[in-house]
C-alpha cells in the first residue's frame, strides 16, 4: 500500500507541475496584437494631426491670397478725381512686373517636353532636345494667349 500511495503522490505532483507552453504562446500572441494595435492607433493620430496642420496652412494661404487680392484691387482701382476750381488731380497705378504668362508657359513647356522626350526616346538626349523645343513652343503659345486675355499684351489690329 505504501508503494501505491507513493506512486499516486508522485503522479499527482508531476501532473500539477506541467509546463503550459500553449498558454505562454497565447499570451505572447496577445501582447504582439496589442502592440500592433497601439502602433496603428498612433499612426492614425499622426495622420489626424497632419491633416489639422494642413488645414491650418491652407486657411492661412487663403487669407494671404484674399489680402493680396484686396490690396491689388485697391491699387488697381483708380482714385476719384478731385475737382477744385478747375484743377484736377490724377493718380497712376504701377503694375507689379514679373514673369509674363508666355515666359512661364515657355519654361514649363520646355521642362515637360524634355522630360517626355527623355521617357519616349532614350538615345543620347535627342528626345529631350526635340521634346523641350516642342514643349517650349506650345507653352509660349498658350501663355501668350493668357497674356492677351489678361490685358498684359495688347493684340495687334
Amino acid at each position: 500500500m505504501k508503494y501505491l500511495f507513493s506512486i499516486l503522490t508522485i503522479a499527482t505532483v508531476l501532473s500539477a507541475c506541467s509546463y503550459n507552453a500553449k498558454d505562454e504562446a497565447a499570451i505572447k500572441q496577445q501582447a504582439i496584437v496589442a502592440v500592433k494595435d497601439s502602433l496603428k492607433l498612433d499612426s492614425f493620430r499622426k495622420v489626424e494631426v497632419k491633416k489639422q496642420q494642413d488645414e491650418l496652412v491652407a486657411a492661412r494661404v487663403r487669407e494671404e491670397k484674399r489680402a493680396l487680392l484686396l490690396s491689388e484691387q485697391s491699387e488697381a482701382a483708380p482714385a476719384p478725381r478731385a475737382y477744385n476750381e478747375g484743377t484736377t488731380t490724377t493718380t497712376t497705378t504701377t503694375k507689379k512686373k514679373g514673369w509674363s504668362a508666355a515666359a512661364k508657359g515657355t519654361v514649363i513647356g520646355a521642362g515637360a517636353g524634355a522630360l517626355g522626350g527623355i521617357l519616349i526616346d532614350k538615345k543620347d538626349g535627342r528626345g529631350a532636345i526635340i521634346g523641350g523645343l516642342a514643349g517650349a513652343g506650345a507653352g509660349y503659345l498658350i501663355g501668350r494667349d493668357k497674356d492677351k486675355k489678361s490685358g498684359r499684351v495688347q493684340p495687334k489690329n
